[in-house]
């Protein structure tokens, strides 16, 4: 038995019922790549934000990581005290099924279950971030501080710059 879909309606249910301050944005365009989510926004590529899921061994955990970096496998492994190997980013049909939401519009928050989340610090350099808001015409505008609160998410270094190999998700 196959849940359906999460969608920005249910994203606001969840920031309405937590009492958020997070605003959810209408945009014109789809905003697939972290790029065309600052353009849309009309912010700078390090205030977009990805929610990016990954398997640590059997374990999904959720990583908040600013726009244009790359995520470390290497940092995830040492910090799950783990093989890299160990470490896989979900592909587009776990990501559904275990957030609710696609690949391109993954929220940092309000996903079928509570995730463990790891928040890289860049994400805290500017008061004000873009994530994903639950469809590829939705952004979510959100304080990096609520993200924190909300999740209970660990902050740590986890980023590399320089890739994009990982910039088209959120």
């Amino acid at each position: 038995m196959e849940e359906s879909l999460l969608n920005p309606a249910d994203l606001q249910a969840y920031i309405d019922q937590h009492g958020l301050r997070a605003q959810l944005i209408v945009l014109p365009v789809p905003t697939p790549t972290v790029e065309a989510a600052a353009a849309a926004v009309g912010a700078k590529v390090e205030q977009i934000v990805k929610s990016l899921l990954f398997w640590i061994e059997s374990e999904p955990i959720m990583v908040v990581a600013s726009g244009p970096g790359h995520v470390d496998r290497r940092s995830l492994a040492t910090y799950f005290t783990v093989g890299r190997k160990k470490v896989k980013l979900m592909g587009a049909e776990d990501v559904m099924e275990i957030s609710g939401y696609p690949v391109g519009a993954v929220p940092p928050f309000g996903h079928r279950k509570k995730l463990m989340t790891l928040m890289d610090g860049s994400v805290l350099q500017d008061g004000e971030v873009y994530a994903g808001g639950g469809a590829e015409d939705h952004l979510m505008r959100v304080s990096p501080e609520e993200i924190l609160q909300v999740t209970g998410a660990t902050v740590l270094d986890l980023q590399v710059t320089g890739s994009d190999n990982e910039a088209r998700m959120f």
